[in-house]
């Protein structure tokens, strides 16, 4: 015997319909993240003899060896702020916010290319464990409220669980469970 189909189960059955605007970004993203490697090698377009880059618009003067160096060290960092931002801004899971680690890692290293600071790569750790310390703690906390709204605790449990006090090793497999 057939049933009808209730709405509930007609919206199920309808396939999911982008509208105009989703489509446009969708293709502006995939454009970016297709063209990406092209755009990662134009490093290779500047010259590697001179630190001066003399245009009608600007002249620009490097610390680095060359041009192509300083090129490369910037592309180097930029694609991967690029492609990070994508990541951050189009996931949907709860875990979207540690993303912002390498991000900033990534920032910070760029802004030193850019200052033509020596030494790239060496002190951004200083200034990313600050941010880490809010962002790790905030992303487990995220995970705790989901896991505990998917086990039916409530967050009074959850706050008594808190000020017990556990051995280490306690606390430990507490956090691998």
């Amino acid at each position: 015997m057939n049933k009808p189909h209730n709405k509930s189960t007609q919206e199920r059955l309808k396939f999911h319909q982008p509208d105009k605007k989703s489509l446009i970004q969708g293709g502006i993203i995939v454009l970016i993240i297709g063209c990406s490697p092209f755009l990662y090698y134009a490093y290779e377009s500047f010259p590697t003899d001179t630190q001066v880059w003399e245009t009608f618009f600007f002249t620009f003067t490097t610390e680095y060896p060359n041009l192509y160096h300083y090129a490369w060290f910037v592309t180097g960092k930029l694609f991967p702020i690029l492609l990070l931002l994508i990541w951050f801004f189009t996931c949907k899971h709860w875990w979207h916010w540690i993303i912002l680690v390498p991000l900033i890692m990534y920032i910070f290293q760029l802004i030193n290319i850019v200052k033509q600071t020596v030494g790239v790569d060496e002190v951004e750790i200083i200034y990313l464990v600050p941010i880490m310390m809010v962002i790790i703690p905030a992303v487990y906390l995220i995970r705790a409220k989901l896991f505990s709204q998917m086990r039916s605790d409530d967050l009074k449990s959850i706050e008594e669980e808190l000020l017990e006090k556990k051995s280490i090793w306690q606390q430990i497999k507490d956090l691998l469970r």
